[in-house]
């Protein structure tokens, strides 16, 4: 045991130690640009899903190996490392931290579920709507750890309130105080604790949120949950709400192209690989994946619906304005939740007024049916993108100031400092350093396998697939990134697998997005386990779960995502994009004399 022990503590430099050494063979034996691009391709890939190093850490290996091994120029591997992703993240990044500086995040969440009701079924979903829209904004790792607490002080007060109850029943009393209604000491803290920002006071801890910290202490109540339930069905309860949080807010990114760091990903990959293709754009994304987006959220609530609360659902729609002592709890905390929150906020409304109007550039910039704003530059078409019009607003957060001067009165000093509504500071602590350079790895690695011809001797050697039917290409891939994605990151499972896939599909004359769409909204689908992202690892620390709740109910959702993504590219997408035809774009379709390892 304890060598198995000490095995395993020091695993992860036995892996950078033994991992080019035992690829080594590879460029020494074949001596060609393919054979290193791949060994480089290799090492990176290991590292990656093994975390051995840290992930922005391995993706600077590129620029020094390219270099060595004569593949690309230094200066040529840098320019890799910030493309417009870069830029387009910029801005987004800038509105996220007002968003979440100024509160406007859990002001829209608790108003959303204010509108469903309190119902556990209308709860449920009220949670899911509300944590989709976020993500589709913020990073599902914001959203979880914003809502997250919100949701366990409602249970919380249901378990209490459903307590209080029975021990009325049980002892024939009457007209004894709620005191179910009361926040938990605790509960006060731990909410106190995730809040980012309250009203402009102590702004340095806004985004202060480390995917890596899952610490019960963090995140939530310690995961000692046994006799705190008052029957199964609460504790089913519980986990349904749970699951309901971690899977939306993973969900709802799919919607956007700055949803995910794995659809920024594919966006830049693709219009740098086919850059005479104008199709991918913040519209095209959104009417392509919206409803894809829909049918996964409806079909999952109801999925978990069954799994934990039942099939009956009859008593959502019951018209009767008698409220059981859960819902009267539900009601009061949510209620008191938002009472809190006050008045809306000029910072809030000059925040939600950029938001709408940075949604609005990125839909109407080339919508496809109808001209676009870009269309009013004709002489430099193409040069507008959607890190333009972020970059536009985003800027403007660094200018609008956060408070007007106020003249002195009333014997109260005059306050005509300058404040903007968000602080550099403030960015840098929301901005994720370690995707930027994640992704100009992939970037770096992407180009290293075209310059190389490694895509090339891929591409000819993957031409016996397209005797198979297509839908059987999409299917399959679509379930390796599915599989691979929950013990490896998101961004790192696309980032390896683009570079494969794009040659595939021009090998055996597919149109590429045909591959490539499918493949990259099921690198998303890491439902089965805690460790697979960082929203399962938030909701899994709250204590109501455990493992197999997470890998029954996500393998459910799993299936459920992958077959909406396969009737929504097949239905809507084949049509949106033309998936059935081999685009001009795209190289042409031949496949070359071409030798390599």
């Amino acid at each position: 045991m304890g060598f198995f022990t000490k095995f395993w503590t020091f695993r992860k430099i036995l892996i950078i130690v033994l991992t080019p050494l035992l690829l080594l063979p590879l460029p020494l034996l074949t001596d060609t640009k393919e054979a290193q691009c791949a060994y480089t391709l290799f090492v990176v890939a290991v590292y990656w899903l093994t975390e051995a190093m840290p992930l922005a850490v391995t993706a600077l290996i590129p620029a020094l190996m390219f270099p060595l091994f004569g593949i690309m120029k230094s200066k040529t591997v840098a320019s890799a490392y910030f493309k417009d992703f870069h830029l387009l993240l910029i801005g987004v990044v800038c509105l996220a931290t007002s968003i979440e500086k100024w509160n406007l995040h859990k002001r829209i969440a608790l108003r959303m579920v204010m509108l469903v009701g309190v119902n556990p079924g209308w709860l449920m979903m009220g949670f899911m709507i509300s944590s989709a829209f976020l993500s589709m904004w913020l990073s599902n790792t914001s959203t979880a750890a914003m809502v997250m607490p919100i949701v366990e002080a409602v249970i919380q007060q249901i378990l209490n309130a459903e307590a209080e109850v029975n021990a009325i029943q049980m002892k024939n009393m009457d007209g004894t105080s709620n005191l179910g209604l009361q926040l938990d000491e605790d509960e006060v803290k731990r909410e106190n604790n995730t809040e980012a920002v309250s009203n402009g006071a102590e702004h340095n801890t806004v985004c202060k949120i480390e995917p890596e910290d899952m610490s019960p202490q963090r995140w939530g109540p310690k995961p000692e949950m046994e006799g705190k339930y008052i029957s199964k069905k609460d504790h089913m309860m519980c986990k349904g709400m749970s699951l309901c949080i971690a899977y939306s807010c993973t969900i709802g990114g799919l919607s956007t192209i700055t949803g995910t760091s794995t659809n920024l990903i594919f966006a830049e990959h693709f219009n740098n690989r086919y850059p005479d293709c104008q199709c991918i754009n913040f519209g095209t994304w959104f009417v392509l994946t919206f409803p894809i987006t829909i049918i996964i959220l409806i079909l999952s609530w109801v999925w978990l619906h069954w799994l934990y609360l039942g099939f009956d659902f009859s008593g959502m729609f019951r018209c009767t304005k008698d409220k059981s002592e859960k819902e009267k709890a539900s009601v009061e905390i949510i209620n008191n939740e938002y009472k809190q929150l006050g008045s809306i906020s000029n910072q809030e409304l000059v925040t939600l007024v950029i938001f709408i109007l940075m949604a609005l550039l990125w839909f109407t910039r080339d919508p496809g049916f109808v001209p676009g704003w870009s269309s009013l530059f004709p002489q430099y078409k193409g040069y507008a993108t959607d890190s333009t019009a972020a970059l536009i607003l985003g800027l403007l957060f660094f200018i609008i100031p956060a408070n007007m001067p106020t003249n002195s009165s009333c014997g109260k000093k005059s306050d005509l400092s300058y404040t903007t509504l968000i602080t550099w500071k403030e960015f840098r602590s929301c901005m994720p350093w370690e995707i930027a350079l994640l992704v100009g790895g992939g970037f770096a690695l992407a180009q290293g396998t075209e310059d190389s011809g490694l895509s090339a001797w891929v591409g000819s050697k993957l031409t016996p697939l397209g005797s198979l039917p297509i839908w059987v290409t999409i299917a399959v891939s679509s379930l390796i990134v599915t599989s691979v994605t929950e013990v490896a990151s998101n961004p790192a499972t696309i980032t390896i697998f683009l570079p494969i896939l794009s040659p595939l599909a021009e090998a055996i004359g597919v149109n590429p997005l045909y591959i490539l769409i499918p493949t990259t909204l099921c690198t998303s689908f890491a439902f089965l386990l805690p460790v697979a992202n960082p929203p399962n690892a938030i909701v899994f620390t709250y204590g109501h779960l455990q493992v197999i709740d997470m890998v029954k109910a996500g393998l459910g959702v799993n299936i459920i995502g992958v077959l909406a993504v396969m009737l929504g590219v097949r239905v809507w997408g084949v049509p949106l994009f033309d998936l059935e035809t081999y685009p001009s774009w795209a190289p042409p379709h031949f496949i070359a004399n071409i030798t390599g390892p």
